[in-house]
């Protein structure tokens, strides 16, 4: 067919763009759509396991990738960001908008979503604007049939000028029709015509009168229309973009502005702002996408509409939306620390015995003592630790979080935490983001990526920490478990999850309290408005969800929590058996610090097992134990009660536990969660003010705890 790489224009897009990982000969297919609308099953169920993720250059947006074969041709197939328009109102619709205009993609693939087709028009329409090689995927057809909702995809066709296929991308259904459609628009079988939106006259005499300003340089690499209409309500994105993909020289950028501003003086005549043109062309575009959906689209019941919003008006009331959030999340507490005991237990009987053979293996290829305790009793049994704490509670957490994201709740979360946020100056989104962290602060470090703000996202990064990670929950659960559930007889484990709610809900009280110090001193702002779309609510993918879960969530966060806890192990090894003077160098820098951990209501020990806890918050209390029993390595007693003896004869008292948990909650981040701020934020500064904020918030909090005691 003759679809080689140099046929695909691909050299025109700048290396910096994109990170195309593809040989020669393969065909590069775009995949666009509005978030929620199976964009991401269509391209894993394309794609396989042929995929490369990773993030567009010079952008904390994720990007994805991956290769299909069909019928001899080799596709590569670049899953865009998630986008509701392409007029860069966010870091996701600029790359997308980049890559549709400046990529040269040989077609173009815009999935949509089959249960609310007039709302995902608006992209559609947009991308037929860009570019004429367009196959529209009407994805979740089961769930439109479901509903009851038919669509006339052979009038859609007709009526856009472009080929319309069905899919149901969860059951593969569809989708061999879809690469054949894919095949025969990139190599010419098919000829679109894309219908041309018509606008306000005067809009469309500044259009034609504008695009003979524009370089040819610019007309090759994209629809001159297109570009003129961005131009003219006011775009100033688009022609840096264009300057830089095109090779603009100053000159013909002068000579456009200079275009633009006599334009501008003619269209304000009738329109009072580029805002006003703006809302003239957006407005005839999302009559156009209603005025397609009327003639395509017919419900037969209106039912499944009535039960959405029925359900809506109780999960997202002022009455009930918060109490029921707490319920949802105090559930997924119970299940997380009830179910993460037992596979704990058993996962660190395995890693353990491993250490016994690793032990015996040293022994007899005699191996020096000062080595098996380094490698062994240092890295390995810290490893080891990490593992068996982190890995049950993320392996359960995440998942379970995941069939919230599935069923569409968490948009329901960040409605209901909105206002909140918008009162702190933040952003609505940091709701989802603080959620996220709750399995793991890296992850919720990762997550702010959402936040089209950089002003607001820097808030979500710094305080994202204030929320307790799994790692954490070890340290809390059994200082609640001991010295406040303790003092009961009965319903122990249900206080115990209470105590973690109080402690979670302080946490989120605390994260709007810094936010708003925040906006109002270092990152001044006042909050950005957002659409937030509710989605309907859907039957949950457990399969996804495992392999989203597990692969892209749990492992990833894992990976890093190890390459962070290893060579801390060989750091408190180390201090444990090297001594100065008669004494360890874990015990004498205790002693340092004992004034200071006994005036925030700890001890010396206390204090030293969270710094030494920097790469691995799960390995605090292990540290304590340690230092308590004067053992040369990690430790943990087999049983709670074992545990509370020691803690009260080397002087615990409720006011310990109490400012212990304070601290564990309000310190600085984990190694792990640092490293990710560094690499998200590019900056050292940022970095540093992400651990003293909540170091310092901790202090206060504890200095304060010990002063209302006394």
């Amino acid at each position: 067919m003759g679809l080689t790489g140099q046929s695909t224009w691909l050299g025109v897009l700048k290396n910096k763009s994109c990170n195309l990982k593809r040989d020669s000969t393969s065909v590069v297919v775009a995949l666009a759509g509005n978030p929620n609308t199976g964009k991401s099953t269509v391209f894993n169920s394309i794609t396989g396991l042929n995929q490369h993720t990773g993030n567009w250059p010079g952008k904390t947006v994720s990007s994805a990738q991956g290769t299909y074969e069909y019928k001899g041709e080799s596709f590569l197939l670049v899953d865009l960001p998630g986008a509701y328009s392409l007029l860069s109102n966010s870091a996701e619709e600029e790359v997308a908008r980049d890559f549709i205009c400046f990529g040269k993609a040989k077609c173009c693939v815009v999935v949509a979503d089959a249960t609310c087709l007039e709302r995902n028009l608006n992209l559609v329409l947009q991308v037929l604007e860009i570019t004429d090689r367009v196959v529209v995927c009407v994805n979740l057809m089961d769930e439109a049939r479901r509903k009851k909702i038919e669509i006339d995809l052979k009038g859609l066709s007709e009526v856009l000028g472009v080929p319309v296929v069905g899919t149901n991308a969860r059951d593969g259904e569809g989708l061999d029709d879809l690469k054949d459609m894919i095949l025969k628009v990139c190599s010419g079988d098919i000829k679109t015509s894309p219908r041309k939106i018509e606008y306000d006259g005067s809009i469309e005499n500044a259009v034609k009168l504008l695009e003979q300003s524009i370089p040819i340089s610019a007309k090759q690499a994209i629809r001159s229309r297109w570009l003129a209409l961005r131009l003219i309500e006011g775009d100033s994105k688009i022609l840096d973009a264009v300057s830089y993909y095109c090779d603009m020289t100053t000159f013909q950028k002068y000579e456009l502005k200079k275009k633009l501003e006599e334009l501008d003086a003619i269209l304000k005549t009738k329109f009072a702002s580029s805002d006003e043109i703006k809302d003239a062309i957006v407005s005839n575009i999302v009559l156009k996408a209603e005025e397609i959906s009327r003639k395509v689209v017919s419900i037969q019941d209106e039912g499944y509409k009535k039960l959405d919003r029925q359900i809506d008006d109780i999960l997202t009331s002022k009455l009930f939306g918060i109490p029921i959030m707490l319920v949802l999340l105090g559930f997924v507490f119970w299940l997380t620390i009830s179910g993460a005991n037992y596979p704990s237990a058993l996962l660190a009987k395995g890693l353990f015995y491993v250490e016994d053979l690793l032990t015996e293996m040293c022994f007899s290829f005699g191996i020096p003592d000062w080595l098996h305790g380094a490698f062994v009793l240092g890295i390995y049994r810290t490893v080891a630790w990490v593992v068996s704490v982190m890995l049950p509670p993320m392996a359960i957490f995440f998942p379970l979080f995941t069939v919230l994201e599935d069923l569409g709740y968490l948009p329901r979360v960040a409605f209901n935490l909105d206002n909140f946020f918008k009162k702190a100056h933040a952003h609505g989104k940091q709701a989802l983001t603080m959620c996220m962290g709750f399995g793991c602060n890296a992850a919720g470090v990762i997550a702010c990526r959402i936040i089209d703000s950089p002003r607001e996202r820097l808030i979500a990064t710094i305080t994202n920490n204030f929320v307790p990670c799994n790692g954490r929950f070890p340290t809390l659960i059994a200082l609640s478990t001991i010295f406040v559930a303790g003092s009961f007889n009965a319903f122990q484990t249900l206080i115990a999850t209470l105590t973690m709610l109080t402690a979670i809900v302080s946490a989120v009280l605390v994260t709007l309290i810094v936010s708003k110090i925040l906006s109002c001193t270092v990152l001044k702002g006042l909050p950005s408005t957002f659409t937030l779309e509710l989605p309907p609510y859907r039957k949950p993918q457990i399969g996804r969800i495992l392999v989203r879960s597990l692969l892209d969530r749990t492992i990833f966060v894992l990976a890093r929590a190890v390459a962070v806890a290893a060579p801390a192990g060989l750091v408190i090894w180390l201090m444990a058996n090297t001594s100065v003077s008669g004494m360890s160098i874990l015990e004498r820098s205790a002693k340092i610090l004992e004034p200071f951990g006994r005036l925030l209501g700890m001890d010396g020990y206390i204090l030293l097992a969270f710094i030494l806890g920097l790469p691995a918050n799960e390995i605090v209390i292990p540290i304590i134990v340690m230092s308590y029993t004067a053992s040369g390595s990690l430790l943990e007693l087999d049983s709670i009660e074992s545990l509370r003896q020691l803690l009260l004869a080397n002087g615990w008292t409720r006011l310990t536990a109490v400012c212990t948990m304070i601290f564990s909650l309000n310190h600085f981040p984990c190694g792990t969660t640092l490293l990710t701020i560094y690499k998200e934020t590019q900056s050292k500064k940022w970095t540093v003010i992400s651990f003293l904020v909540p170091t310092l918030v901790g202090i206060i909090a504890c200095l304060g705890a010990r002063h209302l005691t006394y």
